[in-house]
């Protein structure tokens, strides 16, 4: 097991606005980027180590130890969101974190997953434990499934519609099935029929469709237009929607940031500065210092995605 962290780097970072939980308190449990996939979508970036193989990859006592503290400010959150650099569910005490987390909050746990575990009946009983599980399920078809994901060993569609379907039988929460599309790869009439078929079986409380708003792991990834997300909204039907743009600014939060949490959130995903502002309450001119500064020092880099400019750390 690896206890040890650079001191610059937390266990939970945020909250951060998000499209579908408002405001996220994140907790990371894996390395990045540990992961069974290597999504040409993900906006972490390219997967340094595929592996199916749960670890004790993290003391889950001192990643409590962090939340309590940050609890104890006053902190306030819709969600903790089990997520993060590297796939969660590969933590192999990823249960015994959430009953650490009921035992400090009321706050709702959700956990981000790509669902590729599932089909474990130990990784279902621990996601079990959380208030709402958000799975990924992007394709029907073994090509399309390789192509978009680019799997580890041992993992196919074939296990993780059985392993969603087995988890839809045993939870008792809510079941939120992310849709990414990437435009020309998954998004034919067809394809999206087939995955309808799936979406039926597995019976998800709601279905949301993404696309890749954020820089990706892969330049060449495009994002679908808004009008054929809403079509395709459609031709899915009932319960699915197209995931909107991030709350706005304006929030009280009860604590102001700096250059070190900022830097936190990057670590974990590209934001914009209306993301920075809103998920860790600083002023608007503070975060473009503060990010214009890390640019000079070459920490950080930029990059435009249509209208908005992204942030990442290099």
């Amino acid at each position: 097991m690896d206890t040890a962290r650079d001191k610059s780097t937390s266990y939970t970072y945020g909250p951060v606005p998000s499209r579908r939980l408002g405001l996220s308190l994140g907790v990371d449990i894996v390395p990045p980027k540990i992961c069974t996939l290597d999504c040409v979508y993900c906006q972490v970036g390219r997967t340094t180590r595929k592996s199916a193989v749960r670890e004790d990859f993290l003391d889950i006592e001192a990643v409590l130890a962090e939340l309590g503290e940050r609890l104890q400010t006053g902190l306030k959150a819709d969600f903790i969101t089990i997520g993060g650099s590297g796939e969660p569910t590969l933590h192999r005490r990823l249960g015994d974190l959430i009953d650490g987390v009921r035992r400090l909050t009321d706050i709702r746990v959700a956990v981000l997953t790509n669902g590729t575990l599932l089909f474990r009946s130990d990784v279902r009983a621990d996601c079990a434990k959380a208030d709402v599980v958000i799975p990924t399920l992007d394709a029907a078809e073994a090509t399309v499934f390789e192509a978009v994901h680019r799997p580890t060993a041992g993992i196919s569609i074939e296990k993780v519609v059985s392993g969603l379907e087995q988890f839809r039988r045993e939870f008792q929460g809510e079941i939120w099935l992310e849709v990414f599309l990437v435009a020309g790869v998954n998004t034919e009439a067809g394809q999206i029929e087939q995955l309808k078929d799936l979406i039926r079986r597995i019976r998800p409380d709601k279905v949301h469709l993404n696309t890749a708003v954020r820089p990706a792991a892969e330049p060449d990834v495009r994002a679908v237009p808004a009008e054929t997300l809403d079509a395709i909204a459609r031709q899915i039907g009932e319960n699915c929607e197209v995931i909107g743009a991030p709350p706005a600014a304006g929030q009280e939060r009860p604590e102001r940031r700096a250059e070190s949490d900022i830097l936190s959130v990057l670590r974990r995903r590209p934001c914009s500065v209306e993301d920075i502002v809103t998920g860790l309450a600083m002023d608007r001119d503070e975060v473009r210092e503060h990010l214009t500064h890390l640019e000079d020092l070459g920490t950080i880099a930029s990059e435009r995605r249509g209208d908005t400019m992204y942030f990442r750390v290099r």
